[in-house]
């Protein structure tokens, strides 16, 4: 699979099914392995094992909408006597988590003339800088240039934390003192990259709570900043969650698509959890494409996500 960027294909990596299997083994164990154990051993689809299946779903975090289609697309098959065999349960399964991922799949927007400009939303705690380190890693691998903006002036901290990001990824940043106005930050920075050329801009912004209206309106704020100088920009926001916040992680996106104008998600951590059904969870609500999957504290451990591989290498061994 050649692996999309906002300038066209990227050449293909070797391992990367391996990489996301040994990833997300803890999601397979809570959802796969256990719909295995269920039906094993099963001929008939009783009330019983349907029930016990459903729970089984809604427990790996797929959420319960999804859960319930997937159990009344069985059921239907079963009255009509389409399938009497529980093992046919499990492609059924597979087949519906598929068409989700794929149904909210869409190309990122194509840039024809650099700077791109990528913004990258999010909690704290959700590992949205330490992302960014990674997501600058891979650019610069794929032989583009990065420049990277310190938007998030509330904590000094979150400045040297990408500082350090910048040093290990010899990347240029433009930052200012603590306490400045991001959107000034974010006007140098954009101009910058266009003085520049750069292929990549990539802005930290401050990893606010979904429920603080101010720093929302700070996010809009940027934005008009941003498309001032180009005005197609910015070309893609990623909202960066934590996978093993389930559900919770739910609401924090809800909150920042309706504020902010996600384009895509990066959900870290997935390693960590067996709720990596999220992944598909937040696929259906938001109608978000997924980008990125963090599966280790690596720097080669943020993947591209493709839905045919995450779903091949969930249920395959």
């Amino acid at each position: 699979m050649a692996i999309q960027t906002l300038f066209g294909a990227a050449p293909d990596e070797p391992n990367l099914l391996e990489r996301l299997k040994t990833g997300i083994q803890k999601t397979r164990a809570g959802l796969v392995d256990r719909v295995e154990d269920l039906i094993s051993g099963k001929k008939e689809i009783d009330a019983d094992l349907l029930e016990e299946l459903e729970y089984t779903l809604i427990t790996a975090d797929i959420g319960v909408r999804t859960a319930t289609e997937i159990l009344d697309r069985i059921r239907q098959r079963v009255d009509r006597k389409l399938i009497n065999d529980s093992g046919e349960l499990k492609s059924l399964i597979r087949e519906h988590l598929l068409e989700v991922l794929q149904a909210t799949d869409r190309p990122l927007t194509h840039v024809s003339q650099p700077p791109a400009v990528l913004m990258v939303v999010g909690v704290n705690g959700s590992g949205k800088t330490t992302t960014i380190g990674k997501l600058t890693a891979r650019f610069k691998s794929e032989g583009r240039s990065i420049l990277l903006c310190a938007a998030d002036t509330f904590r000094a901290a979150a400045i040297e934390q990408l500082e350090v990001w910048g040093q290990r990824t010899g990347t240029d940043i433009i930052r200012q003192k603590t306490g400045a106005d991001p959107s000034a930050v974010v006007f140098d920075a954009v101009q910058a990259a266009k003085a520049r050329k750069t292929d990549y801009i990539i802005i930290d912004t401050a990893g606010r709570l979904h429920t603080k209206e101010n720093l929302m309106a700070e996010l809009e704020k940027m934005k008009r900043t941003i498309a001032k100088v180009i005005p197609s920009a910015p070309h893609e926001v990623w909202l960066v969650l934590d996978a093993t916040t389930g559900q919770n992680g739910l609401e924090q996106a809800r909150k920042f698509t309706e504020t902010s104008g996600v384009t895509g998600i990066v959900l870290t951590k997935l390693d960590g959890t067996a709720k990596g059904g999220v992944v598909v969870g937040i696929a259906r609500e938001l109608n978000l494409p997924i980008r990125y999957i963090g599966v280790g504290e690596k720097v080669e451990d943020l993947l591209p996500f493709d839905p045919e591989e995450f779903i091949q290498s969930l249920f395959e061994k």
